[in-house]
Order: C-alpha cells, then structure tokens, then sequence
C-alpha cells in the first residue's frame, strides 16, 4: 500500500474487525481505489502511466466521432435518400429517428453491461454492430432495411460509447486526464458539425451510401488495433458482491424511460403536444420513471444507486450536458435551415460553412480543459454559455445578406461557447466516480448528450413552430430568429445552474485515476 492511499485509509481497527455501518460506502471508495489497478487492463498502476495511452484515446475518440457524426451527416443527405429510395415523410423522419431513439434509450443499460461484463468486451461487440449495420444502410436499396439498419447502429453505438469512456478514464490519471476528458468532450461538438461537413462532401460527390460506408474501414481498423493495445478486463466486482446479475425491473424501466421521452418529443415535433401520440408516450415515461426508482429502491443488487444519481456533481454535469447539447445541434439544425432553404446554399456549401463552426467548438473545449484545473469549473462554465448566449442573439438577427458576415461571427462564437460547456459538463458529472461505477456514470453523461439532442429540437421548434414555417415551406426570418433566441435563453439559464450545482472547488490536479471522496 502507497503513503498515499495509507493517509486515505479510516481506523477501523484491528483486521477482520467489522466496520461500522455508517463507514461502509468510507470502505467501498477505499476498496475501489485499491483494486482499481487489478480491474481495469488498460491502465497499468497509478505511478505508471501507460505509455501507449494518447494511442488508446485516438482510438476510442475515433470511434465515439463515427458514432456523433452519425447523428447529423444524414440531415444533408435525407433529400437525396428520399428521391432515391421513394421515401415517404414518415420514412423520412425515421431514418434519423431510428438511430437517436435507440442510442439515447439504451445508454445506460450499455453503460451498466460495459460495468459487468467488462469495457473492452462491450466496446468491441457494440462496434462490430455499428459497422456491420453501417454497411447495411450504405448498401439499402428499400426503406425499411435502411431504417432496420439505422436502429442496429443506435444499439450498437449505445454499447460502444459508454464503455469507450470508461476505458479514456482508466488510463489516464492526474491531470492528464482532464486533458483527455477535454479531447473527450470536444468530440462531442465537432462531430456534429464535421457531420453536416461531411454529409455535404459526400451527397455532392460519390453519395449519399458513402456517409455510412466510410465507418465500415474505420470500425475494421479500431476492431483491430484495440485488442493489441488495451488488455482484457474482467467485470468490475466489488466488495460483497454488489454487481451481481442484472436488475431486471430497473434495466426495463431504465430502457423504456428515456426511449418513450425521445418518442413523444419527436411525435411533438411532427404533431404538435396536444396531440395523443404525443402526450401519451410522455406520460408513459413519467411513469416509467416512477417505477424505475421504486425497483431501485427494492432491488438488492440495483443497477443504479439512487444516492449516485443524486451527487450534486453529476447532477449538475448532466443537466449543463443537456443544455449545451440541445443548443449546440439546435443551432446546427437552425443554421442549415437558414443557409439551404433562405439563402439557398447547395448541401456542400453549407457543410463548408460548418467548418468555422467544428473548429470554433475544439478550440473553446481545448481552452476549457486547462481553464478548470486553473480556475475552477463554475467561473469557467459561466463564462462559456454566456458566450454562446450572445452567439445565439447575434444569430437572431441574421437576414438574406452575406452567411459569411451575418451568419459565422454568431455561430462561431456560440460554437466556441459550447466547446467549453461541454468540457465542464464531462469533468464535473464524472468528477469522484469511482472504478466500480465509470461505465454508468458515462452512460448518464452520454445519455444526457442524446436526449439534449432530440429535445434542444423539439424545444425550439416547439417554442418557434408557428412562425417557422413561411410561405411555400420556407422559414421564415421571424421564426428563426424566435428559434435562435430560445437557444439563448437556455444558455443563459444553464450558465446560471452551473454556478449553482457545479463543484465549488477546483479538481485536484495531483488526484489519481480514481477521485474518490
């Protein structure tokens, strides 16, 4: 045992006493701090650090950027689908539906699976599941085999990326791992914009097949590489046995949740709230979330622990993930209306106009990564959606004149606001999680970022709807200015949560790989 972990150790006596109760959650941090090393084969000790550990990030980062570009490369694309496969509205609509659904809902359940079975064996089946069904969607000739392959690629991708996360904490520690948390989260926000990027180039040039078939070489180089660079990991048991079998009644509710919340969302969206399919699936997921944490609280082995959901840090980290997530693909689902429909940009010249945008969002979250350590995460986050608001305000007032005087400055700064709060959204939700629970603590974050996404959406068109739609099926500048606005009012209103539920201090810049309290 290191000096270190010895200062860290209570007094509980002499050995084979037993603790105290009140101690036990004192002994379980403790026992996760000691074993962490045993558990975890990417990380070799907490004095060593890995040497090929910025080759393991590229990797997971590699993959976690297939999986968000995943979510916004079709939005270029859909026109081209359409004609091509002869696509109804609602086909349409489920192509990208199909996808966020399944990925956002199954989040936790993979993130919790990853904790279990083991992260390196999680990671590997959910991306041999987005390849394969990537290549599926580029190869469709009919709409329901490409809506079959999008939702395969959501259940893969909500395997993958938790446990991709969890294996990004595991082998970094200290510092270190802030900065690899802030590549993390920067990847958050440019693979949205490279999304639409990329959505351009390749519906301009070979088509729109090549926005899924250009993962398959991906995922076959990372299915490859990984199993040579990060060992196998077994599942990560704790003292008593605590992850024993899976909780069924929470793993069912915890699924059918937030997929019922994206479903309603999305029926609001197309159908307005007052509509039955709406409000239906709405108050379902209330429900299941009544009975969710009633089958936590009678599980014996839950598969969440409630006190988990409610540390301050995560709450606080989830819910400025939420909002940077619904305004940032918010604006990016603003912007493109206003540059293809208003000013009539073809689909590679508004990707192109996205660029600015992705590089705006790596600086600001490069920033925040050395910002926090230095000044804390409440002044940082505040700063940066303060930022974003005034991007926001800015792109509220765009007209028909020049995109690139009228529309970059706002959306670059609100892009580079972003950048920052999801850094500080990332660091903190996962600041103290220790080793037993990092794949559930990243399914949240991840789970927060998707429904963000689907509700930042429903939320601006909600709140715009009305205006806008113009004549002949052209936004109006009205309604997207009330859209844009919106954003603004959100950023405003979650820099004003974060000075509120963030951490007070600064992280520890000496702690190690596991921040346990």
């Amino acid at each position: 045992m290191t000096p270190e972990s010895q200062a860290r150790t209570p007094a509980h006596g002499q050995p084979g006493d037993k603790p105290h109760p009140r101690r036990a959650e004192e002994h379980e941090h403790h026992d996760q701090a000691r074993g962490h090393r045993h558990h975890e084969g990417a990380h070799p000790s907490p004095t060593a650090p890995n040497p090929r550990r910025w080759f393991i990030l590229t990797l997971m980062c590699m993959a976690q950027f297939m999986l968000i570009v995943d979510v916004t490369v079709v939005n270029v694309a859909l026109p081209s689908i359409g004609d091509d496969l002869a696509l109804s509205p609602a086909a349409t609509t489920w192509v990208v539906t199909a996808y966020t659904l399944l990925f956002g809902s199954l989040l936790l359940l993979g993130g919790r699976l990853g904790d279990f079975l083991g992260r390196r064996r999680t990671f590997l089946g959910g991306l041999a599941l987005f390849t394969a069904a990537s290549l599926v969607s580029g190869l469709a000739e009919t709409s329901g085999v490409l809506i079959a392959a999008r939702a395969a690629q959501g259940v893969g991708a909500a395997f993958l990326s938790p446990a991709a996360m969890a294996m990004v904490m595991a082998t970094f520690q200290g510092p270190e791992r802030h900065r690899a948390l802030g590549v993390w989260a920067a990847i958050g926000g440019t693979g949205a914009a490279f999304g639409v990027l990329l959505g351009g180039v390749l519906t301009s040039g070979p088509g729109w097949e090549w926005a899924f078939l250009v993962n398959v070489p991906i995922g076959l180089m990372v299915l490859f590489l990984v199993p040579v660079l990060v060992r196998e990991d077994g599942p990560t048991t704790g003292p008593g046995g605590r992850h024993k079998g899976v909780d069924l009644p929470g793993a069912l509710t915890m699924t059918a949740m937030p997929a019922l919340l994206i479903y309603g969302l999305v029926q609001a969206r197309d159908h307005g709230f007052g509509d039955a399919f709406a409000w239906g699936p709405l108050l379902a997921s209330a429900l299941c979330a009544a009975l969710f944490v009633r089958a936590e609280r009678a599980a014996v082995s839950p598969l969440v622990r409630l006190p988990f959901l409610a540390r301050r840090s995560m709450a606080g980290g989830c819910l400025l993930m939420l909002a940077s997530a619904g305004v940032l693909i918010s604006g990016f689902f603003l912007c493109s209306l206003h540059l293809q429909h208003v000013l009539g940009h073809s689909a590679l010249r508004t990707g192109l106009m996205f660029l600015p945008a992705a590089l705006a969002t790596t600086v600001g979250a490069h920033l925040a990564s050395r910002a926090v350590p230095r000044i804390g995460w409440r002044p940082t986050s505040a700063s940066g959606l303060v930022l974003a608001a005034v991007g926001a305000l800015l792109l509220s007032g765009v007209d028909r004149g020049n995109a690139w005087t009228e529309v970059l400055p706002g959306f670059v700064l609100l892009s580079f606001g972003l950048g920052i709060g999801f850094v500080c959204a990332i660091t903190s939700a996962m600041h103290g999680v220790g080793h037993l629970d990092a794949g559930l603590g990243s399914g949240l974050v991840n789970t927060a970022h998707e429904l963000g996404a689907s509700l930042g959406i429903a939320v601006v068109t909600a709140v715009a709807g009305t205006s806008l739609e113009g004549a002949a099926g052209t936004p109006s500048l009205d309604g997207l200015g009330n859209a844009f606005v919106t954003c603004a009012v959100i950023s405003a209103v979650a820099a004003v949560g974060g000075l509120m539920l963030l951490p007070k201090e600064r992280p520890d810049p000496s702690a190690g790989p596991v921040m346990a309290h």
